[in-house]
């Protein structure tokens, strides 16, 4: 290839838990490249070393011309999930060393949850929780001073426990950390070495319970993912000299290795996010502002909703039975994915799909890797929307006949044939992931009929077609490289921080002037990540968020607002924003006083300047990307159908179903009665037929 000597590069890693992802884009032409290595569990960074010489040496691009890797991970996650974390330390004020057992009181299950609730081990256990004698009030006033006598010598014991990390969370710290800090200060001289997270720091809000997790929770990472980011950095410093690294947030936005390093607590929906930020600049390039993210794998299927090129937020995080007050995105899951296993019940015998999983071993029957139960991708086999040439990840041959062997072991049971049941097994699991979306879209107000559909995954593309019929969606978008999607927005988001802090005031009685002061004060404070980073104030982007709700409400609501719209309308038109947002989601609004609770300042750096490539122009037929045929059951009968190559696909080229498109990462089925169209940037846009 042509590669002057200015050209520089844009790098987009993703590690899963099976492949590592990437994605290089040159950021003149748009140009891209994509590369898969096995990940490495034990140390996520060897993979991603792996595939950055393959990807360099296969398209013969110099490591030096990469001048940004952007890299979403789940070591946060994972870390969680498998309980390695660090040995956790907590200073708590005295009277509230409990906080973490006592928790909210609340057990999974429904009414006889409690018979069978097995409470997961603390993060931070008793025995390692110390109290410290002192108190702040609501506004932050001392109370109580701060006993440092008796605090260090707790300090010096708990050092003696092997701590490997500690965590401060006081009372009413949200509104001062004074003391905190000063805790901090002691402690770093007792146990100088330990990493010390304050809740006033990593989570300045109110709620004890809720602040002291997600602290604890922040300590209980920390340890492992800043060995994880130093040891990426330095290796890619050693082959690339120059080159930034940063590590994608929960929330979509991009973290600098500091802050990665500070408030990994952050990064916990690392992996996700990534999809949906991919999605965002693929829908972006298209012209589509309004999408719902369908993220179909072998396990489960991550659903999402971007409203006017925003993807929906929420304020807490979730990773197993652990929940953190930390920004990510809106991402709703369900167990439904290429490898969920369909039975019959003896009792019912009534069909069942998932969420069991065949998993990667021994994987669906058609794999031949010793799998013999049907699953959703055994059924996609039988009815011919996944044919037996195809080569899933380029080189995995499918088998046909195991497929069929493995779903005659429900047809029987159903007195069905291998096709009725399979047809059976995918409507079941389409209304699974309907139901999915139904979470980000109906339930939240929003009309799925205003929203297009975008699939990716591995298994996306064969389903979102029937998704979109069900939902109205249109048109179903199949991005040109779904299997890699999420590399793609790791490579195109923006650097992005922020900060906030509880402010529990009426309405009536705050001004203007205040609520602007104090963002500007937080805006000042979440810039400082972006300027460390070389980003000026000049190329940095800020809006403010904040939290509302009626006066004696539990429920609050986020609204974003920008700074000239508070200084044109001020708090007043976002009050009659909250009523406004409360009737779409609840179908009314209250005549009570409202209530600011939690005031935000969220600083973006610029977006990333990266065109999407530009396919060859076709004459709209793609004769010349046929390369077989096939027959696929669609709604009770079989259809002949052709199958295409997508490499060979031009703009323009319209495709009519039903027809399947093959390419290395996944295959996309058009139903009869569509037609698919591929677009300038290479998106496969599928329509109903008028």
């Amino acid at each position: 290839m042509n590669q002057g000597p200015t050209t520089t590069y844009r790098l987009g890693v993703d590690v899963g838990g099976t492949f590592t992802d990437l994605l290089l884009i040159n950021e003149s032409s748009g140009e891209t490249f994509s590369a898969k290595v096995p990940s490495t569990p034990a140390d996520s960074s060897i993979g991603v070393l792996n595939g950055i010489a393959k990807i360099c040496e296969q398209n013969g691009i110099a490591p030096e011309h990469i001048t940004h890797v952007m890299h979403g991970t789940t070591v946060a996650t994972n870390t969680v999930l498998e309980g390695k974390g660090a040995r956790v330390g907590l200073v708590t004020t005295t009277g509230y060393r409990n906080v973490l057992q006592i928790a909210r009181s609340f057990v999974p299950g429904g009414l006889g949850g409690w018979v069978i609730y097995n409470k997961r081990a603390l993060m931070a256990p008793l025995e390692l929780t110390i109290e410290a004698d002192e108190r702040l009030d609501a506004r932050g006033e001392v109370v109580k001073p701060l006993d440092e006598a008796a605090l260090t010598k707790s300090l010096t014991a708990l050092k003696a426990k092997n701590i490997e990390a500690l965590t401060v969370c006081l009372v009413n710290a949200y509104a001062s950390g004074k003391h905190e800090l000063r805790v901090r200060e002691i402690a770093e001289q007792v146990m100088p070495g330990v990493p010390v997270s304050i809740s006033s720091e990593v989570m300045p809000e109110m709620y004890e319970y809720e602040r002291a997790e997600t602290t604890v929770v922040n300590s209980y990472i920390r340890p492992v993912v800043s060995r994880y980011i130093d040891n990426l950095h330095r290796e890619l410093k050693s082959k690339m000299k120059d080159v930034q690294l940063h590590v994608l947030r929960s929330d979509g936005g991009l973290s600098s290795v500091e802050a990665a390093r500070k408030s990994p607590v952050n990064l916990l929906m690392s992996g996700p996010a990534g999809g949906v930020s991919g999605a965002q600049w693929i829908a972006r390039e298209s012209g589509f502002p309004n999408l719902i993210t369908f993220d179909m794998g072998g396990t489960s299927t991550d659903v999402a909703l971007i409203e006017k090129e925003v993807a929906q937020t929420r304020r807490e995080t979730r990773v197993a039975d652990v929940t953190v007050r930390a920004p990510s995105i809106d991402v709703r899951t369900v167990g439904a994915g290429g490898g969920s296993i369909a039975y019959v019940p003896e009792l019912t015998k009534a069909l069942r799909v998932g969420p069991q999983s065949a998993g990667a071993s021994p994987g669906p029957a058609a794999y031949m890797k010793g799998g013999d139960k049907p699953t959703v991708t055994d059924a996609n086999v039988v009815l011919g929307y996944l044919p037996s040439s195809s080569r899933l990840g380029g080189d995995m041959k499918i088998d046909r006949a195991l497929a069929e062997t493995a779903m005659a072991t429900i047809a029987g049971p159903l007195n069905k044939t291998a096709k009725e049941a399979a047809e059976g097994v995918i409507n079941i699991v389409n209304e699974n992931m309907f139901g999915a979306l139904r979470l980000v879209s109906i339930e939240q107000g929003h009309d799925p009929r205003d929203f297009a559909l975008v699939a990716f995954g591995g298994a996306g593309p064969l389903h979102a077609n029937a998704l979109g019929r069900l939902m109205g969606s249109w048109p179903v978008i199949i991005p040109p490289a779904p299997g890699v999607l999420c590399a793609y927005g790791d490579a195109t988001t923006r650097l992005r921080d922020e900060a906030s802090r509880t402010y529990i005031r009426r309405i009536s009685e705050i001004s203007d002037a205040e609520v602007l002061g104090l963002l500007d004060e937080l805006t000042t404070t979440a810039a400082r990540s972006l300027l460390s980073e070389g980003i000026s104030p000049e190329q940095q982007s800020v809006q403010f968020q904040i939290d509302i709700r009626y006066r004696g409400q539990g429920m609050r609501l986020t609204l974003p607002v920008t700074r000239e719209e508070l200084v044109q309308g001020g708090i007043a038109s976002v009050a009659k924003r909250f009523d406004d947002m409360h009737t779409q989601l609840f179908t009314f609004a209250l005549d009570a006083p409202h209530e600011v609770v939690s005031l935000r300042a969220v600083v973006q750096g610029p977006e990333t300047k990266v065109r999407a490539e530009q396919l060859p122009r076709g004459n709209g037929d793609p004769a010349a990307a046929i390369i077989d045929e096939a027959t696929v059951f669609v709604d009770g009968a079989d259809h002949a159908a052709r199958i295409y190559d997508r490499a060979r696909l031009k703009a323009g080229d319209r495709i009519p179903g039903p027809a399947i498109v093959c390419q290395m990462d996944t295959t996309t089925l058009i139903l009869p009665g569509h037609t698919g169209e591929v677009d300038a940037v290479a998106n496969i846009l599928i329509r109903p037929n008028v």
